[in-house]
């Protein structure tokens, strides 16, 4: 037999992992140096594994005395220089949000990982769940937008931490990653050559002395200035001018203000992201994110082995809303399906992008994954 057709025949190689270690992985391939967590199930494994992989590459992994202590540290690495990781689950979130604020505020470049569970409180600890989404985008004071990216297999886990850590550092603010227990702790077999690098940006070095931030345009992202640097570095959760001091002159708060959502919003073509499967012949479009998205899938191959075919979109930019893809794939639909393990939190933005189009949700909250065949049973 010819080389080439033995080359063809054999199969790439693979591993058996789990979304936790892909996204370990990742953090460290994207530069990560600092990570500081909590124990909470299920995102334990990804402290633990941090407190054993960031020696070997000489950065320092530290398991705060809780939560709000731990984001604090990670703030802080930011601020000395550092490439930092946080991950929790949604208790851990209630803990964070002061702080999250304050990254907000600050514009600290700094990853999040959510790793969702059944709630509210301390739920299902060990449960999976996809209760969190709307809780990370509006769980700080404020409103002003925020990153939140979700994947929904463990090489989406490795990919999408990777490009957390890139959106990160680009924009200056916190990004979350939505994942949940099933992905992050059930075992999988996975071919190597899935997994997709992403080149993260290095960061910029502030040059003009003294002037930590930029208001104008509002759309522009300032480099960072760290402590240490040669010079004094003002830092404060307050409003505040582009020198980092406490001010009250409207037009400089409303400068700062509208520059905290701008230089989110008016980038979406550079952070949303989404996988589009569409067929000229559905009626029905499926909209999914995270782990729903495998039976989500699973039910697209179906239909259209079956002669009903269905279009797809699975999410993987949760927050901003990737408002134009919704609209491009419900395009010549009737319907659209929103499958989610919460009582439809993603429902109401996809309701509010195709106003006037029918937008049903599937729904399950007793901590049971949804399966292909009620995907396939709810459009019937």
């Amino acid at each position: 037999m010819p080389q080439a057709m033995d080359q063809r025949a054999t199969p790439p190689p693979r591993e058996y992992t789990d979304g936790s270690t892909a996204i370990v992985r990742a953090a460290l391939e994207a530069g990560c140096n600092f990570f500081a967590g909590y124990p909470i199930t299920p995102a334990s494994p990804i402290l633990t594994m941090m407190m054993r992989e960031m020696p070997r590459v000489g950065g320092i992994a530290v398991q705060g005395e809780d939560e709000i202590a731990s984001i604090g540290m990670c703030i802080g690495a930011v601020m000395a220089g550092a490439r930092a990781l946080t991950a929790t689950s949604g208790p851990g979130i209630s803990l964070y949000s002061e702080n999250l604020g304050l990254a907000v505020m600050g514009e600290i470049p700094l990853v999040v990982v959510d790793v969702q569970r059944l709630g509210p409180a301390t739920g299902g600890a060990t449960t999976v769940g996809q209760g969190d989404v709307q809780f990370v985008r509006w769980g700080t004071s404020g409103g002003y937008p925020i990153i939140a990216l979700a994947p929904s297999s463990v090489p989406e886990c490795y990919h999408l931490t990777m490009k957390a850590f890139d959106l990160a550092e680009r924009f200056r603010c916190p990004v979350f990653l939505l994942t949940d227990k099933e992905l992050n702790m059930t075992m999988a077999t996975v071919a190597l050559d899935a997994y997709r690098p992403v080149d993260v940006r290095p960061r910029p070095r502030a040059e003009e002395p003294g002037r930590p931030y930029r208001y104008t345009p509002a759309e522009d992202v300032p480099p960072l200035r760290h402590y240490g640097a040669g010079e004094t570095v003002r830092f404060t959760g307050s409003t505040h001018d582009e020198r980092a001091f406490i001010t009250k002159h409207p037009p400089t708060v409303d400068a700062l203000n509208r520059h905290l959502a701008a230089k989110i919003e008016e980038h979406r073509d550079e952070i949303e992201m989404a996988a589009a499967d569409l067929d000229p012949r559905a009626e029905t479009l499926v909209v999914s994110y995270g782990v729903t998205a495998g039976a989500a899938r699973e039910a697209v191959r179906r239909s259209r082995a079956g002669g009903a075919p269905l279009s797809s979109v699975v999410l993987q930019t949760l927050w901003p809303v990737p408002e134009a893809t919704l609209r491009r794939a419900a395009t010549g639909v009737r319907r659209v399906l929103v499958p989610e393990l919460n009582l439809g939190q993603y429902r109401r933005e996809v309701e509010r992008v195709l106003p006037g189009m029918d937008v049903s949700g599937l729904n399950r909250v007793d901590g049971e994954m949804i399966t292909p065949e009620q995907i396939l049973e709810a459009v019937r």
